[in-house]
This record gives C-alpha cells, sequence and structure tokens, in this order.
C-alpha cells in the first residue's frame, strides 16, 4: 500500500514539514507510534504555539520556516511546494522524505482504498462514492471519506478497523511525493492545467496526478473518462484493470449515459440502467458515473448505488444553492479554483443567456481567463472582479461585457444586487485560489453565502 516502512526507522526522529490541518494530523500520528517528531512552519513560532495548542511532548517545534536538526525520515505536507528551502535541504542531506498519504496508509489496517483525482470534480465523485459505500457495507463495516475532503488520512487510517474502507481524494499536492502509493481502486477524473504555480509546470503536474495509477497491479481497478484524451494517453502504462466511461455508448465503455439513463456494465452482466442524481451540468452525468463503476469495482451492488444516487443532493461550494434575494438566485461555486472548473459551472446554465453576474477572482494561477470567452459572451451579463487577479482578468475578458472592479467580495455581492434584475443570477465562480483574501475556498464560499443573505434583504 505504501512505500514507508515504519519498522525500518523505529526508534529514528521523524520531521513534518508544514502544520496545516494534514501535517499537525501526521505529526500527532507519529509521536503517538513512538516516534520523536520535530514540525518546522513558516508562521512565527509564537503564532505557533497558539495556534497549535498542547502538543504531545513528542513533538518539538520550529517556527519561521527553519531546517531540520538531523532526522531519520521526513514527511511533507501537501501544501509546500517542492522547491521549499526546509525540503531541499532535507533532500541535500540523504533525508528520504514522505508523502502525508503514505505515512498514513503504513498504519491501515486493510488495503481497502478508493482513491480519486482529476482537476475538476474529485470532491463531488468522492462524497458520492463514500454516500454508496455507506448505503452497501454490510453491518459492522464502515467508510470513512478523506484526504483533500473530509478526516486527514492521518487521522482516518490508523482508526479504521479491518475490512473498512477509505474513500480518499487525492490532490496532486498529496500524490507528487509517494513513492509506491497502490490503491486497490483508482479513479482519474480528467486533467487541465491546475497547480501550475505550485508544480512548476504542466508535465510535473500530470506526473504527479498518474501516480494515482503507477503502482497498482493486475488485481486492481483503475476508473478512467475516455472522453479526456489526456487521461486516456497518462493512463496508457496503468496495470491495472481499466474501467472507462463516456458520455456516448461506444466500444470499450464500462459506463455511458443514454435515454435519461446511467447505463453500467461490469463483469459478464448485462448492461443495467441507473437513475442520474439530480445535479446540474454533463460534469455531474461524468462524476455519477465514476462513482458508479468504482463502487462495483469495490463489490457493491446496483441496489446500493441507486439508493445513494436518488438521495445524493451534491456538496457545499460546487454549484450550490444558496438561495434567491430580490429576485436574483444567488450560486456558490467557490471550489471553482481553476479556469476549467468555471467553465464547468459556466456550461451548466445553458438558459442562463446573458443573465449571469460572475464573480471572479482570487490568487491567480498562472493560466490565461481567455478560455472563458466564448461562454462569458453569450451568457454573462456582467462581470465582478476581485483579488489579485483582477488585472489579468480584465485584460483577458474585459471587452466582452461590462466589468465590474469590486476588488473585495462584499463590494461584489453589493454591485451585483444593485445592477441585476430578477431573473439574474449571481455567480461566485471565481477560476481562482482564495488564500488572497481568504482562509480557504470553504471560507470564501461560506462569506459569500453569508453577504448575499445579509445584502439581499
Amino acid at each position: 500500500m505504501t512505500g514507508f516502512d515504519p519498522r525500518a526507522f523505529k526508534g529514528k526522529k521523524a520531521a513534518v514539514l508544514g502544520l496545516g490541518k494534514s501535517g499537525l494530523s501526521c505529526a500527532k500520528l507519529l509521536a503517538k507510534k513512538g516516534f520523536a517528531v520535530v514540525g518546522s512552519d513558516i508562521r512565527p513560532l509564537n503564532e505557533l504555539k497558539q495556534s497549535l495548542g498542547r502538543l504531545p511532548s513528542k513533538i518539538s517545534v520550529a517556527g519561521g520556516g527553519r531546517g531540520f536538526a538531523p532526522c531519520a525520515f521526513a514527511v511533507k505536507s501537501p501544501g509546500i511546494k517542492p522547491g521549499a528551502p526546509a525540503l531541499a535541504d532535507l533532500k541535500a542531506r540523504g533525508v528520504p522524505v514522505f508523502s502525508e498519504l503514505e505515512v498514513a496508509l503504513a498504519f491501515f489496517k486493510s488495503d481497502n482504498v478508493a482513491a480519486v483525482t482529476g482537476t475538476n470534480g474529485k470532491t463531488t465523485t468522492s462524497v458520492l462514492l463514500w454516500s454508496v459505500f455507506k448505503k452497501g457495507l454490510p453491518s459492522g463495516k464502515k467508510a470513512v471519506l478523506c484526504g483533500n475532503v473530509g478526516t486527514p488520512v492521518s487521522e482516518a487510517a490508523p482508526a479504521a478497523k479491518k475490512g473498512d474502507w477509505l474513500v480518499v481524494e487525492a490532490s496532486s499536492y498529496q500524490l507528487e511525493d509517494s513513492r509506491r502509493f497502490h490503491p486497490k481502486i483508482s479513479v482519474f477524473l480528467n486533467v487541465a492545467p491546475d497547480h501550475l504555480d505550485h508544480h512548476a509546470g504542466m508535465d510535473a503536474y500530470l506526473r504527479a496526478k498518474a501516480k494515482i495509477f503507477m503502482e497498482q497491479s493486475r488485481e486492481n481497478f483503475c476508473v478512467l473518462n475516455a472522453d479526456d484524451p489526456a487521461v486516456v494517453k497518462l493512463a496508457r502504462p496503468c496495470r491495472a484493470q481499466k474501467l472507462y466511461f463516456g458520455m456516448n455508448p461506444g466500444p470499450g465503455l464500462s459506463a455511458w449515459t443514454g435515454r435519461g439513463k446511467i447505463w453500467v456494465k461490469f463483469g459478464k452482466a448485462a448492461p443495467a440502467a441507473l437513475t442520474p442524481p439530480k445535479l446540474p451540468g454533463e460534469h455531474n452525468l461524468q462524476n455519477a458515473m465514476a462513482a458508479a463503476l468504482a463502487a462495483r469495482a469495490a463489490g457493491l451492488k446496483l441496489s446500493a448505488v441507486a439508493a445513494a444516487f436518488k438521495a445524493f443532493k451534491g456538496v457545499e461550494h460546487r454549484i450550490e444553492d444558496a438561495g434567491t434575494f430580490k429576485g436574483i438566485r444567488c450560486v456558490n461555486d467557490s471550489k471553482a479554483t481553476n479556469v476549467d472548473s468555471t467553465l464547468v459551472a459556466l456550461k451548466s446554465f445553458p438558459d442562463a443567456e446573458n443573465r449571469l453576474l460572475l464573480i471572479l477572482g482570487g490568487r491567480g494561477k498562472g493560466s490565461p481567463y481567455r478560455p472563458l470567452r466564448p461562454l462569458v459572451e453569450t451568457r454573462v451579463k456582467a462581470i465582478l472582479t476581485i483579488g489579485e487577479a483582477a488585472a489579468k482578468i480584465e485584460s483577458d475578458l474585459g471587452d466582452l461585457k461590462p466589468l465590474f472592479p469590486c476588488g473585495t467580495l462584499e463590494t461584489a455581492v453589493k454591485t451585483a444586487f444593485q445592477i441585476g434584475s430578477p431573473g439574474d443570477v449571481l455567480l461566485l465562480s471565481p477560476a481562482c485560489a482564495s488564500f488572497d483574501q481568504f482562509k480557504d475556498f470553504e471560507d470564501r464560499g461560506r462569506q459569500f453565502k453569508d453577504l448575499t443573505r445579509r445584502l439581499g434583504r
């Protein structure tokens, strides 16, 4: 399951680079397992002590991004860039660096891991698959949603029992330092330019994503999007049993759509029809097909898939209905942290010709916004910009529709209610990261919902 063997480092010192949610969870796990741990973070030591609270005695903390004293191995938290000075120092000294994902799974009592990656749709697919597991697992067994959504893997893995399942949303950050990660089931939804500022280029981003299946064996399964040529090409070396899904029937597909249904064919059974979840957009049909195939690969019955699909209402911050105020429907798509994700959101409003009040902006990721032009031209009434990327967005899109430089989210929501009319849709789909003005995309989305409720009275 993992390239990290705790027995090889018994009694040795561990270093954890980055003390965010998953890094701190990993540090606590290692301390509990008997390792002496030193954690490092770019935040000042005083701030760290206040925010981290009381820690186990086996954990010491260094602030300000300081390097480590001698250690036997290190764990890199997902958000730390590959070129971070402390990381470079560790590698120069020959210290092996593992991902938090691999270290956590070394303490998992099973190999029942279903991992989901892709540029977009990871969270919806992971939550939907987890919902199927909850419906379909036998009594006494459970599935835990973890990784980039839900519980940190370092918390979920050691607490799970034999026969339980982990449904892991795996980002490129989590995968890039994984050496021997091989889930029983992998899902690769799609790929588009994203996180290029972190990975320093598309090639490195693709290499990170491909690690979800690179160590899988012939006994494992890999669910793949047949409609994404980049995914198909990238998955050629994959040794697992490949289950392809596509929007239209075709040779070699295990899932497809037709007559308002999702059709699933697994093993020797005849194709079976499923009613898809009531979620907008073609992308959610793809997410549902991927979840259905992963569930079948895990041995779950179609009845469990059908029940989960019927009950599923979507996830917070992804094309989430946030209410209607002053006749304007408000939609929270704060999870759209890249251009491709915002394209998906715009495609979800085919009948909104010139009715979208689109909030764009935040911290850019190095990608152009020009791919949005065709849909902005036909579906957007006005653009409201916020954050660091505002000037670039105006340069790429400002000639198409009225553009209002708002700076902050509050100003953008106020402006939308001033210029909007009943029947319009206020869509927060920023195409940018949130870290210039918010703690994370969840914080941005919740503030948006609070603002629409307060300012829309």
